[in-house]
Formats: structure tokens, sequence, C-alpha cells
């Protein structure tokens, strides 16, 4: 099972969609081995971002991304990575496809819902960024039968 990031991030919070956002992760069948809510600094956003750092909306990012707390997910499954990618949508929300979740709840490219890891190694890293390893809970859950056919987990 694959493990990946999702950020919440605070226009999801601002507009009251953080549990509709979650249940969209839920329904489809990947299971959420960690979740806090958290303040995100300077610091935590300039590493997240250093990629983005010579762009000129970066300190607009980082701003937007330090006006509420967030809520930093590990979700888990099989392809996790992939699949919550293909659930995201393109960054640009005007762009992303109806049925996504950034095509069914933002037209912004900044104030676009979430974050989500883009490879399993960004994963990883992202993970130990914003989770403790006692942070992230391994439990099988009663209906695991249900998602996965034997040979797929």
């Amino acid at each position: 099972m694959e493990q990946t990031l999702v950020l919440l991030k605070p226009c999801t919070l601002q507009r009251g969609l953080v549990g509709e956002i979650i249940s969209r992760f839920e329904k489809k069948g990947l299971r959420l081995a960690g979740m806090k809510m958290m303040q995100l600094t300077d610091a935590i956003l300039n590493e997240h971002y250093a990629h983005l750092r010579e762009k000129p909306f970066f300190q607009m990012l980082k701003d937007s991304m330090m006006a509420t707390p967030v809520i930093a997910c590990c979700l888990e499954g099989v392809e996790a990575v992939r699949v919550v990618r293909a659930m995201t949508g393109a960054t640009n929300g005007r762009n992303a496809d109806p049925g996504t979740i950034r095509g069914d709840y933002c037209v912004s490219n900044q104030q676009n819902i979430v974050h989500a890891s883009d490879s399993l190694e960004t994963a990883a890293v992202e993970l130990a960024r914003f989770f403790k390893p006692e942070e992230i809970f391994s439990y099988t859950p009663s209906n695991m039968n249900f998602m996965y056919a034997l040979d797929e987990r």
C-alpha cells in the first residue's frame, strides 16, 4: 500500500469543505492513516515550496497558506499517489475537469482546495515533513475485502 500527503488548504477550511473533501477520498477507498490540523510557518513553507522560490507569486502563495490552519492528511491505498492526483484534477481549478475535486470546488489557480504529493518519492519526503512517525497509524479496515481483490493488496 502506498501513502501520500494531502493538505487541505485554508480556502477549504474557510469554505467549510473539509468533511466533503475527506469523504470523497474515503468513498474512493483510500484509508485515512493520519490527520492533524496545524498552522504552517514561513520556515516549513520555504522548505515545502522551495521549487517555487523564484516565482513572482511565491510570497503570495505562502501568505495564502498561512491565512488559517491547514489539515494535513496521510492517505493510504493501492497506487494512492496516482489515485489522489487523478481525483484532485488540474492545479488551476478553471482547467480542472468536472468530477475532480478542483473541477467541482474551485475556479482559482492558487485557492485550489488541496495540495497532493506528485510522486511516491515526494510523498515520502512530504509526509516526513508534516508527520512524526507515531502520528501515522497502521490498521486494517474491516471492509478491506470489499475494497480490493486479494491479489491487489
